[in-house]
């Protein structure tokens, strides 16, 4: 018999509850798909969790370095301007752009700021 860690333990639980709620809820498979598309990039789920925590608009630079430091697990200090610099890129031109079409988060261009949305 296989043993599980408490992640894989948090994870089995989770789907469990995932799957009896789309049992009670009237959720289209199109919908669950969109959403689990939005949520298989990391980067994507780490940005909504940065809003989460702030609760209020950041600047995009602000945003960027938060979900640098969560992806690396160093300090800013400790990180390369370039890898911000790519972080702020991928998001601006790829994973907000999806994030705000969702409606999960809003941007303004011309104040380069992202606020929580639905979140």
């Amino acid at each position: 018999m296989t043993s599980r860690s408490d992640s894989d333990l948090d994870v089995v639980e989770f789907v469990q509850k995932l799957l009896d709620w789309l049992d009670e809820d009237d959720v289209s498979t199109e919908a669950l798909t969109d959403a689990f598309a939005l949520l298989s990039d990391r980067r994507r789920r780490l940005l909504l969790e940065v809003m989460r925590t702030y609760e209020e608009e950041l600047t995009l630079p602000d945003a960027a370095e938060e979900v640098a430091i969560r992806e690396t697990g160093h300090t800013v200090t400790n990180i390369p301007a370039e890898r911000v610099t790519e972080v702020y890129l991928s998001l601006y031109h790829d994973h907000l752009p999806r994030l705000v079409d969702a409606g999960l988060l809003e941007y303004d261009q011309e104040r380069d700021l992202v606020a929580p949305d639905a979140i």
